[in-house]
């Protein structure tokens, strides 16, 4: 019947977008759509336009116009015709958002499926007789369809065995293109016989090795893939596609589950070898070594576009802690080829479910990935979803979302779940991810949902705890079975044929040799990195690290400049032009200059430098001013200016970038940085030196252990400000001494610079030594402005870093009877101290180096003083803190016969610092008067 619509009718209120939805079949295909609803449409395109080709928002604007004038009259429609027609494009809206959750993904079938009224055709009126209605649809292989048609299609592609979650996206553009890639392959793969082969032959390889070492190597844990076998061919297939796609190096990031048959199957690392680690026969320089399922590995393998350079990075226990390391390491590489847009060099993180998002790792490391100082053209993500997560939990218990993925939403990822038992399936989500990161440089995910059939580890009885579970897991067939019964069935392969795989792989094994994967031995990449200059060297090694005068004032005229028209704070315009005085010798060198000097003199001689942290371009304490601000204009393009960036035509590359509020993850990305870049200046800064406590795991098991168990070099430097100013907990301690309790095996280097000349050696040395060692800088806050620990010039064009200072010379040297060692800020409360009391008799001698301790240098001074029969060591951080229980035993080997050793300092305390003023100045002037009263 047809009668007069109103705007506040079906038509409009909730259902508008369907409206829109029809406007769009409309523009595709004027035919797709009812008559009426196409008169009326011509109608607005008269009224809005004189073209077709109209921007949709002025037809947006018209449905808002209509929906403010209810008793406005629209067109004449059939009711009923139009009804059906929205809520046809309703279903299809409603099976692109929600189709996943009644997909068949899990391989097990354990989970009673919850009916979806939504994806009934019931819920939107459709009876059986209503199935050979044609109407038009905004699907594009099928712009005109029966309601049959449609439902088969949309079963077909979102509720298979291929989930998919894309609708989160806001990108028109993308949300398209996952759309496309999928509808128009129904979500079924299309593989010819040799593809489907291949894949065969991935997974019969998982299975077999994953087998092979569980009757070989009885009870030894190796962390089994059984159960997600389609990692494998899934890796393959991504590793393949990639090198045809000019991806030259992919950057490994996964933690245990499957990582042996990673190595072997895709890596290409020898089974020999393998077997050799599981048999104690595995031979090793480094000091300490790891487990074999925490190694790293990388190979050369041949594609059909190419070579591609596989990295599987080193990774210790705490699972997905290596998925930023990864990144960081990706983004050096890219670096280093000028790879701009992430084309050449991809990473991919392998993740188990609950720790995907479990952990608060992954929600930095997504947080990192579209951001301009952390970027790597996006990552592809595969988990390994068993479905289980640890060996005693419960999905109840493991998260508060319906999918372990749903993490990925908050940067709006686009999310392929796949059934783990099909592995084309697997291939074809595969596939999609790899051309969606190309495509839009954007983080995918891709859920691989399967199972595991051993416990946590291989020694663990799984039923103890999950008995139905693994009930089902014992009479499940496994992936490779059921991948053959299909082949066999479509006449691929005979099952004699499929067995024959088996065989011919296991006889392989015999002899510790591969069946199928290819390496190239004998490749040269361009882009690799030579480390061994960098082996073997000691800290003590000679350098220069002095620069000329002429060269200082000719840089800091550099970075003293901006653009005409650039309006500075006046603060930070008087701190340029007192930068300038410093450099002509007429002002004492404060320490935000002295880094500059660094930082100049280092970038015109070819050394990268990289600084990040949460306040690095202007300094948490408003010291450095890297990057300018124009107080007129407020974009960044437009109204920064970085003159580190503008030194010369032919300098290294500077980029200073403030990053987001997560230490761990950012800590993490900048030592992978670092381990791949081994001529850069990389600087992590935290805002407070003990915000690094939230980076303790990066600190604990790479940063000073990654060399002793894996042999990976890395020249990180931490600036970690420190310094008792009555601040509270929080805003003095940087923990100095959790980094010398790490310190063994000249791992790191620790210092605690006094003087703004030894800021600026100390990171001129860091590059210019061939020497590549985390080094640790405990910075005082307080001297960045106190004006006796700035540097004369002089200190700037001669000498070196020196890892002790000797007293300044107020005392008389053969009166001595008290040597008083320290380091950092407290070194100019005790010269004050003791200048108030004119103390002769008492020396202060400055440790600069507490790691690698200079002792030989620490000898010599204190020889200087035959008198003294005390040695005292000072500091300001309460005794059970701070360097006095780690260097002790270091200061009693310097010791002259009869001298004797004491301390002086806060009293041990549960928290790192008092919270009250006069309570810190009580605590301070009760040490200082303890060290100047013999």
């Amino acid at each position: 019947m047809m009668k007069e619509l109103t705007t506040n009718s079906h038509l409009f209120g909730g259902n508008a977008p369907f409206v829109e939805e029809l406007y769009e079949l409309y523009l595709a295909d004027p035919s797709a759509v009812d008559a009426q609803w196409r008169g009326y449409f011509d109608q607005l395109q008269q009224t809005q336009a004189g073209e077709r080709d109209i921007p949709r928002a002025p037809i947006e604007e018209s449905f808002r116009q209509l929906a403010k004038q209810p008793h406005r009259p629209a067109v004449a429609v059939d009711e009923a015709a139009t009804r059906k027609q929205v809520d046809l494009l309703r279903m299809i809206s409603a099976y692109r958002i929600m189709g996943s959750r009644a997909a068949n993904l899990d391989p097990l079938q354990r989970m009673d499926k919850a009916p979806l009224p939504a994806l009934e055709p019931k819920t939107y009126g459709f009876s059986n007789s209503d199935m050979a209605s044609s109407l038009g649809t905004n699907i594009d292989s099928m712009p005109r369809a029966t309601v049959g048609e449609v439902v088969g299609f949309l079963k077909q592609t979102y509720t298979g065995n291929i989930g998919l979650e894309y609708m989160h996206v806001t990108n028109a553009e993308e949300r398209a293109w996952c759309m496309d890639f999928f509808e128009s392959r129904r979500s079924t793969p299309n593989f010819s016989r040799d593809q489907k082969l291949r894949i065969l032959k991935q997974v019969t390889a998982a299975e077999t090795l994953e087998q092979y070492l569980h009757k070989k190597y009885v009870g030894q844990k190796r962390f089994s893939l059984e159960g997600g076998d389609s990692m494998i061919p899934a890796m393959d297939y991504l590793v393949q596609a990639a090198g045809t796609a000019g991806v030259q190096e992919i950057v490994i990031g996964m933690a245990h589950r499957g990582r042996l048959n990673m190595l072997v199957n895709i890596l290409g690392k020898q089974p020999r070898d393998l077997f050799g680690e599981f048999e104690g026969r595995y031979s090793t320089q480094l000091p300490s070594g790891d487990v074999k399922y925490h190694m790293g590995f990388s190979s050369d393998i041949p594609t059909a576009g190419g070579p591609v350079h596989l990295t599987l990075a080193f990774n210790p226990s705490h699972l997905e802690i290596v998925n930023p390391v990864v990144e960081g390491s990706t983004r050096a590489r890219q670096h280093r080829r000028k790879d701009l847009t992430g084309d050449q060099v991809m990473p991919v993180l392998i993740h188990g479910d609950s720790a995907f998002i479990g952990l608060g790792t992954n929600q930095g490391t997504f947080n990192l990935s579209q951001t301009r100082g952390y970027g790597t053209g996006g990552t592809v993500h595969l988990v390994i979803n068993n479905q289980v997560g640890f060996t005693t939990s419960d999905v109840r218990d493991n998260r508060s979302t319906l999918f372990c993925t749903d993490i990925a939403k908050m940067v709006e990822a686009p999310i392929f779940h796949v059934n783990g038992d099909d592995p084309e399936a697997v291939c074809l989500v595969t596939e999609a991810a790899l051309a969606y990161r190309q495509k839009f440089h954007k983080d995918v995910v891709i859920d691989l949902v399967c199972y595991r059939k051993h416990g946590h580890n291989e020694a663990d009885d799984p039923f103890v705890t999950q008995p139905m579970m693994y009930k089902k897991i014992a009479a499940h067939p496994g992936p490779r079975k059921k991948y053959v019964e299909r082949l066999v069935n479509e006449g691929v392969v005979s099952e004699a044929d499929a067995n024959a795989m088996i065989d011919a792989y296991r006889a392989a094994l015999d002899r510790g040799e591969h069946v199928e994967q290819t390496t190239l031995t004998d490749y040269k990449r361009s882009y690799a990195v030579d480390w061994s200059k960098y082996m073997g060297t000691h800290w003590r090694h000679p350098v220069t690290t002095a620069v000329g005068q002429a060269d200082l004032q000719r840089l800091a005229e550099k970075f003293t400049s901006y653009p005409e028209n650039f309006k500075l704070r006046s603060t930070v315009e008087k701190e340029l032009k007192d930068r300038l005085e410093m450099a002509k010798g007429n002002l004492p060198v404060n320490w935000g200059t002295a880094e500059h000097f660094a930082y100049a003199t280092l970038l015109t001689e070819g050394y990268p430098v990289r600084i990040s942290g949460e306040d690095s371009g202007r300094g948490t304490f408003s010291h450095r001013h890297a990057v300018l601000h124009d107080q007129n204009r407020e974009k960044w393009d437009q109204g920064t200016y970085i003159p580190l960036q503008n030194l010369s035509d032919n300098q290294a590359h500077f980029l200073v970038i403030d990053s987001i509020l997560n230490e761990e993850a950012v800590l993490a990305f900048e030592y992978g940085y670092s381990s791949s870049a081994p001529d850069e200046l990389v600087i992590w800064e935290a805002q407070f030196g003990d915000f690094a406590n939230g980076a303790q795991v990066v600190i604990d098991q790479f940063i000073t252990s990654g060399e002793t168990k894996w042999g990976r070099l890395s020249g990180l430097t931490m600036m970690l400000p420190h310094g008792y100013d009555g601040q509270g907990p929080e805003h003095s301690s940087a923990r100095v001494e959790r980094y010398l309790q790490l310190c063994a095996e000249h791992n790191v280097q620790v210092l605690m610079p006094s003087e703004s000349a030894q800021m600026f050696h100390a990171l001129r040395r860091q590059m210019v030594r061939p020497y590549r060692k985390p080094l640790i800088i405990i910075m005082s806050k307080k001297l960045l402005r106190y004006k006796d620990s700035m540097s004369p010039l002089e200190h700037f064009t001669s000498g070196e870093f020196r890892t002790v200072i000797a007293d300044n010379g107020e005392a008389d040297a053969k009166k001595v009877k008290r040597v008083l060692c320290c380091s950092g800020q407290v070194y100019y409360d005790l010269l004050n101290g003791r200048r108030e009391r004119d103390i002769k008799d008492i020396a202060i001698v400055r440790i600069e180096q507490l790691y690698p301790f200079p002792t030989e240098e620490l000898q010599a001074e204190l020889a200087k003083y035959p008198n003294a029969r005390e040695i005292m060591w000072v500091q300001e951080e309460p005794k059970n803190q701070g360097a006095w229980y780690q260097i002790r035993h270091r200061l009693e080997g310097v010791l002259a016969p009869k001298q004797t050793l004491s301390f002086a300092g806060r009293p041990s305390s549960a928290s790192p610092a008092v919270g009250y003023m006069s309570k810190h100045n009580a605590q301070l002037k009760a040490f200082v008067d303890e060290a100047m009263t013999l």
